[in-house]
């Protein structure tokens, strides 16, 4: 008669991959059209302003701009919605050179 009870197989010790679901762009990065910002699984978050969303919940971006996101009020309270707004890019002006050469006479 054994004095410790017998030890049975663990059914399932097989690891499964990470499904690689999460934020993928922050708020204040810049992106392109068609940058992911957010994989999930249902809608956690909901696609707003020049954002959409694929038919597996993946919210996209569909114009350049930066990433933002906003908490809805009053009856959606619950929502988080992601925006894309189209920042304006000023270009750098190239100033005139100043001569650091002084001649004097």
């Amino acid at each position: 008669m054994a004095h410790t009870k017998a030890q049975g197989a663990a059914n399932r010790t097989v690891n499964i991959v990470g499904k690689r679901l999460g934020i993928k762009k922050y708020a204040g990065q810049v992106v392109r059209s068609g940058n992911i910002l957010v994989r999930q699984k249902g809608t956690k978050f909901h696609p707003g302003v020049n954002t959409k969303m694929g038919k597996d919940f993946t919210i996209f971006a569909t114009e350049e701009g930066v990433v933002r996101f906003r908490n809805m009020t009053g009856s959606h309270r619950a929502q988080k919605y992601i925006d894309v707004v189209i920042a304006e890019t000023k270009k750098p002006t190239k100033k005139a050179p100043v001569s650091t050469n002084k001649t004097t006479k």
